[in-house]
């Protein structure tokens, strides 16, 4: 019997060392020196200047203007993505319209902020 415990007290032993995990710590200095990064709202603006056009690439230089406050580039692609579609969320109707009003094209704003009003008595007439 002390034998069988002996044995059934040692496979629980070896059983919890073969389950234990090594974890690895990196520190983030070293890391960084390892790798490159790349910027990727360059290599957009690289690729829409070689002429590729997309809703979506559209929509993340917009973003990406928009965020960072360089609001004229903004309405550079805002102008863009609304050239390609005009099927978008309201936030690019307001964020497009407020970069407009920004290089002082109020005019173009307007019609954009009125867009957004018929938009969203459409939408949700739609949803009803």
């Amino acid at each position: 019997m002390q034998k069988k415990l002996v044995i059934l007290v040692l496979l629980i032993v070896f059983s919890f060392r073969a389950r234990a995990q090594n974890e690895t710590y990196y520190k983030t200095d070293k890391v960084g020196e390892k790798y490159a990064y790349v910027d990727v709202i360059k290599t957009y603006e690289k690729v829409a200047a070689k002429g590729y056009k997309s809703v979506d690439l559209f929509q993340k230089l917009g973003n990406s203007s928009y965020s960072n406050c360089e609001l004229e580039k903004a309405a550079e692609w805002y102008t863009k993505l609304f050239s390609l579609t005009t099927d978008l969320e309201p936030v690019y109707y307001y964020r497009y319209a407020e970069s407009l009003r920004f290089i002082c094209e109020n005019a173009k704003a307007d019609a954009i902020i009125e867009k957004l009003k018929r938009k969203s008595k459409t939408s949700i007439k739609k949803k009803v």
